[in-house]
């Protein structure tokens, strides 16, 4: 199978299924003599692992990492970053009623016809168990833009609408996102996000979600022209993210209302005598390069398809049947989503970071 390979000179390989006896990756490209220890990556596995609330999935993972390579004494040797998360809580039985059946919706229809075998356990491969690892790698990824350029830099998200139920611009607070369940940055939607995921998970449905993720205290010049834009990587980054299914940056979809006067970001100059952007439609790239400003960038997460409700399908001998999805799912992927957008936009910062100072610098 390929695909599994993510970045040019910051490099991930993930491996491991979401029912197989443990899931890993291989972290290559990471500078020598970098301070990291199996507490600084926990930490952001943490707040994407299952169960945390009645919101997300109840299978239960302690998402326990360890590293088996590439660190000497609490600093990284610049050899290969081998980590390691065994699967605790998988329960394989609950997939035996569907092992000949296609789940609308899922990839099995798509992997079985691609390679004519696969492996039916909570979607093997293609389950979103695979992306603890983006969040691993994306831990690494931040201790190298935090000592490489900036320890101030931030990258953090939010979810910013579930179902129809969107949070207020005016209402945003950052300090929000840890006092909830949501990572919601609007206080006042906590509740209504709270009935309206009571009664999706209650009927067996689920829905949708849009994350955001930002990024500031990124230097101006990341990225290239062309090809290798910046924008363009943190696209693919986020629309490889499981059930993702659109992306934008900046204003996105909004900006084609506005007119080229107001769309364009004025700039003059702060009292330092240095660029300052009087807005940031663009989201903090121009030219597939980063301007200097916040990058922001939007996933949107489609509703998880493991339902309660009999869906029409066909089995692996081409027989029509319906299927019903038990077991423990999600029932807004989006929420748990986040962390894994802003640990794939931190792999990707981290890339093109390395790739510019070994042009640039």
């Amino acid at each position: 199978m390929s695909g599994n390979r993510f970045g040019t000179l910051f490099q991930y390989h993930s491996w491991g299924e979401s029912h197989g006896e443990a899931i890993g990756c291989v972290v290559d490209g990471v500078p020598p003599g970098i301070s990291l220890v199996a507490e600084d990556i926990q930490h952001y596995l943490d707040s994407r692992s299952p169960g945390r609330s009645r919101h997300t999935t109840q299978r239960r993972e302690s998402d326990h990492v360890e590293i088996l390579s590439g660190v000497f004494s609490g600093k990284t040797t610049g050899t290969p970053i081998s980590l390691m998360i065994r699967n605790e809580d998988a329960r394989s039985k609950d997939y035996d009623g569907i092992r000949d059946k296609f789940r609308p919706g899922h990839a099995d229809y798509t992997y079985h016809a691609k390679y004519g075998h696969r492996d039916y356990r909570g979607g093997g491969r293609a389950s979103a168990r695979e992306t603890a690892m983006r969040v691993a790698a994306g831990a690494i990824a931040r201790k190298i833009l935090e000592t490489q350029i900036d320890p101030h830099i931030l990258i953090r998200g939010a979810v910013i609408q579930i179902g129809n139920l969107a949070c207020s611009r005016e209402k945003w607070d950052w300090g929000e996102i840890l006092k909830n369940d949501f990572y919601c940055p609007d206080g006042t939607m906590i509740r209504k996000w709270e009935t309206f995921l009571d009664e999706k998970r209650t009927s067996g449905s689920s829905a949708g979600a849009i994350v955001e993720v930002q990024a500031t205290g990124i230097p101006a010049g990341l990225g290239a022209p062309v090809y290798d834009k910046l924008d363009a990587d943190i696209a693919k980054a986020l629309m490889s993210i499981n059930a993702a299914k659109g992306v934008e940056i900046g204003d996105g979809f909004d900006c084609v209302a506005l007119g080229g006067e107001e769309n364009a970001d004025e700039i003059t100059r702060d009292d330092n005598g240095k660029p300052l952007f009087l807005s940031n439609h663009a989201g903090g790239i121009l030219g597939g390069i980063s301007s200097g400003q916040d990058i922001i960038a939007r996933v949107a997460f489609k509703p998880t398809s493991s339902v309660l409700t009999p869906r029409q399908t066909l089995d692996t001998e081409g027989n029509e049947t319906t299927v019903v999805t038990k077991g423990r799912h999600d029932p807004c992927v989006g929420i748990r989503g986040m962390p894994v957008a802003e640990a794939m936009l931190a792999c990707v910062l981290a890339d093109h970071w390395l790739r510019h100072k070994a042009q640039c610098l």
